[in-house]
């Protein structure tokens, strides 16, 4: 038995990769940023850079924020309005799909106030909600399945009132697979600095805090009847506010490059457009076109802090599995199960 141990601990890594996710890449209007694999740091993001694949447990827990340990990105990147705001998703390898099929995709906004989103604590930030997706019109499939079993997309359009300035978006995947029991909730939140140009005005409300804004009794976190057909399901969070994103939906999944930022040309901010599929009044997608490629190699972000670079240039992001020991996250879960294996 102890000469396949090493063996059967690859597989076992694998299986514990491919069992959690995050988020590989995020688009404003088109525009793909990549996103650095969880405590892998490659290169400049607009992605607040998170120590692990696995979930955040427990609803009070303050990593709910942005994830667990997440750390201040270098990046702002710049937004409309009315901007496209799109997720990929990945399993924690970053090749293979997102893992879970069950619970509910929420998006949030917060604003930076007068400090720079690069260097803002969301510690106390006044969150608002900005839209909500739980299950497909037959009320039984997850949209969250579309993004495990396609490797689908996320899109919404963020609010059209938003006034300028800084922002966090904070999307969010609960996995619901465990939330029979207290506590079995899987929370996944990830946060994107933006800055958001225009003249509106809007004073978001409700807002809300995290932590503060989940319990692990909310009826929408833990959820007796999750596999029952026909359940119905209760978001989390309380409603969406009066700045309200629409047409949130999947889309085709992005499969072209991700770059991190070289260079120093100067780009115009892009104006918002029309991307992926849309969810109707029913909540059924319609089949959506390709997914826009990157424009060019050269385009900016605009940021607060002057380091933050050039989206674009000639390095790229490699998705790859990594083998044990290639870096501590993956090494930490190869060791555990050296442990038990060896017992």
């Amino acid at each position: 038995m102890k000469a396949f141990t090493p063996l059967i601990s690859f597989f076992l890594l694998i299986s514990l990769v491919h069992a959690h996710g995050y988020v590989k890449a995020i688009a404003i209007d088109g525009q793909w940023y990549a996103g650095n694999q969880p405590n892998n740091y490659e290169g400049p993001s607009p992605i607040r850079l998170i120590a692990d694949i696995g979930p955040v447990k427990g609803a009070t827990n303050p990593d709910i924020v942005c994830g667990l340990s997440a750390q201040k990105a270098a990046m702002v990147v710049p937004a409309n309005s009315g901007s496209v705001f799109a997720v990929q998703w990945s399993g924690g390898d970053g090749v293979s799909n997102w893992p879970h099929d069950i619970g509910p995709l929420m998006t949030y906004m917060a604003s930076c106030g007068s400090t720079p989103c690069n260097e803002f604590d969301p510690t106390g930030a006044k969150w608002f909600k900005i839209d909500q997706l739980g299950k497909e019109s037959d009320g039984n499939t997850w949209f969250q399945a579309d993004i495990m079993n396609n490797g689908d997309s996320f899109d919404v359009t963020l609010p059209q009132n938003l006034a300028p300035g800084g922002y966090l978006i904070r999307h969010e995947i609960i996995a619901l697979h465990l939330a029979t029991e207290m506590g079995g909730a899987e929370f996944y939140p990830m946060c994107t600095q933006v800055m958001v140009q225009g003249n509106g005005n809007g004073n978001p409300n409700p807002t809300i805090a995290f932590p503060g804004a989940y319990s692990d009794s909310d009826p929408g976190i833990y959820d007796p009847d999750v596999f029952n057909n026909g359940s119905s399901y209760t978001f989390p969070g309380g409603p969406i506010a009066n700045l309200a994103g629409t047409d949130a939906s999947m889309a085709a999944p992005y499969t072209g490059p991700t770059i991190f930022p070289s260079g120093t040309s100067v780009a115009p901010i892009p104006e918002p457009t029309s991307t992926g599929a849309h969810t109707g009044a029913s909540g059924t997608s319609t089949t959506p076109p390709s997914t826009p490629q990157p424009s060019s190699p050269q385009q900016t972000a605009t940021s607060p802090a002057p380091s933050t670079g050039v989206i674009g240039g000639s390095r790229s992001v490699t998705c790859r599995l990594n083998l044990p020991g290639s870096n501590s996250n993956q090494r930490r879960h190869f060791r555990r199960f050296l442990r038990l294996l060896s017992r």
